[in-house]
């Protein structure tokens, strides 16, 4: 007996359809036998916590004894007159250090300090030029109470530099990095 020739293309979507239809629930089926043993069904047990939950954080309070990041910071090198001699500098000034001291001619050099109370203050990295603290184009903003920046510069020889809060005026210490 001979099969009629009129639709095979419809015969062949429509089986197309039926095997799509079996392979779906059968990747259906193990997706959801694989949840099931792997924990991933949405129960929760005692030991598991559930979308809705969330994890405790304890309140912040200040500990005994805090006297600032305990951060050990190099000291500075010759300072210019204007700024404090370290008997004069409070527990509140700006600490500046340089990651190097001698850098090859547009190196990074990277600057990072500690400024107690100065949360979220913007500070303007200067240089020393011809006796005068001029701004370098380089910013550098407070978080925890430190800061950390770069700056590059092919000025040969010893160059200083120091950050200056551009809200309050306060300076740093500076520091000395020679560029050869």
């Amino acid at each position: 007996m001979a099969e009629p020739e009129g639709r095979p293309v419809l015969t062949g979507l429509a089986a197309l359809a039926g095997v799509g239809l079996v392979v779906g629930l059968v990747l259906g089926g193990a997706a959801l036998a694989v949840t099931q043993v792997l924990g991933l069904d949405g129960e929760t047990s005692s030991g598991q916590a559930s979308s809705a939950e969330s994890i405790y954080l304890p309140r912040p309070s200040e500990t005994e004894g805090d006297d600032g990041p305990a951060i050990t910071l190099a000291p500075g090198e010759d300072e210019p007159s204007e700024e404090p001699s370290e008997s004069e500098a409070s527990d509140d000034s700006i600490s500046l250090s340089a990651g190097q001291t001698e850098v090859s001619p547009m190196e990074n050099i990277d600057l990072t300090g500690v400024y107690p109370g100065g949360e979220g203050a913007i500070l303007q990295v200067e240089r020393l030029a011809d006796g005068a603290w001029t701004e370098f184009p380089v910013t550098a903003s407070v978080g925890n109470e430190t800061f950390t920046t770069y700056v590059q510069t092919g000025q040969l020889g010893p160059n200083k530099f120091r950050v200056r809060d551009t809200d309050t005026g306060e300076v740093s210490n500076a520091v000395s990095v020679t560029v050869r």
